[in-house]
């Protein structure tokens, strides 16, 4: 076995220049990035870097995995390189440890698959990734607190009637927030019907994953044109308008990660290294 395996990065079509954009780049493991065309009559290449056969084969990519720093890591490292490339040409990036045994198998890959990926990178030409997050925020009445024991006191309610009608206020101020995320939901989609190439719906993020205050109910993407995107971007963050309890946060633009899969495809097998 040899000491070093391939670490696919992206796939895009080959032109002149693409070496000097990736020249000085570093990738995993601190390693060269280069670009590894697909041979004699095809367009595609794959941007790749030789990575240490002993953390990315089978067995040690599994452990290494559930090792949050050292995913952390590479996660930075990929990201890094896919922006690189992001700056300066339409590719496809490939998912996090797409690892091969050699540059032969990668090559491999690329023909198999051509006609594919050609189709793929010609339709995200002149577009980028924009994310779309609704969140439902807590509203001031939703808490039940001393201040509303008293009160109901004061209307002669008893403790107890007092806490029951706090209850429902802050039921009720909830399902409001619900209906205007669902309503904002709808108006987002609506934006993204009209200007959107391309729409990918993401598990909603919890715990620490979740940014800022309130629960993240909605976590899309959306393919969009570079020359619509600002008017995108202010048309979703109008959505919102008016619709107490909701916050909507628009992030982009990035490479396009939710859409980097050839259609039909979830995207090329790793072939890692036994």
């Amino acid at each position: 076995m040899t000491d070093r395996v391939t670490y696919a990065y992206a796939v895009l079509r080959d032109h002149e220049g693409l070496t000097a954009v990736l020249e000085g780049v570093e990738g995993v493991a601190g390693a060269p990035v280069r670009l590894l065309p697909a041979g004699p009559g095809s367009e595609l290449a794959a941007v790749v870097g030789s990575v240490p056969a002993q953390d990315f084969q089978e067995s040690a990519l599994r452990r290494h995995l559930e090792d949050l720093d050292w995913l952390e890591a590479v996660a930075r490292a990929h990201h890094a390189v896919i922006e690189a490339l992001a700056a300066h040409i339409t590719m496809l990036p490939l998912r996090l440890a797409t690892v091969y045994l050699d540059d032969g198998r990668v090559e491999a890959m690329l023909r198999a698959d051509a006609e594919q990926f050609s189709q793929a990178v010609r339709r995200l030409v002149g577009h980028l990734e924009w994310g779309v997050k609704i969140y439902v925020e807590p509203q001031p009445d939703t808490r039940v607190s001393g201040e509303e024991g008293t009160s109901g006191a004061a209307d002669g309610l008893s403790p107890g009637r007092a806490y029951l009608r706090a209850r429902r206020s802050q039921r009720h101020s909830r399902d409001e927030s619900y209906r205007s995320a669902r309503q904002a939901a709808e108006r987002v989609e609506a934006v993204g019907r009209a200007m959107a190439a391309d729409h990918a719906r993401h598990r909603v993020q919890q715990g620490v994953l979740a940014a800022g205050a309130g629960e993240n109910v909605v976590n899309d993407a959306y393919l969009v044109a570079q020359e619509t995107a600002a008017e995108f971007r202010t048309r979703v963050l109008e959505a919102g308008r008016g619709l107490p309890g909701v916050r909507i946060d628009v992030t982009g633009p990035w490479a396009p990660y939710s859409f980097a899969a050839p259609p039909g495809a979830e995207g090329p097998a790793p072939d890692p290294a036994p």
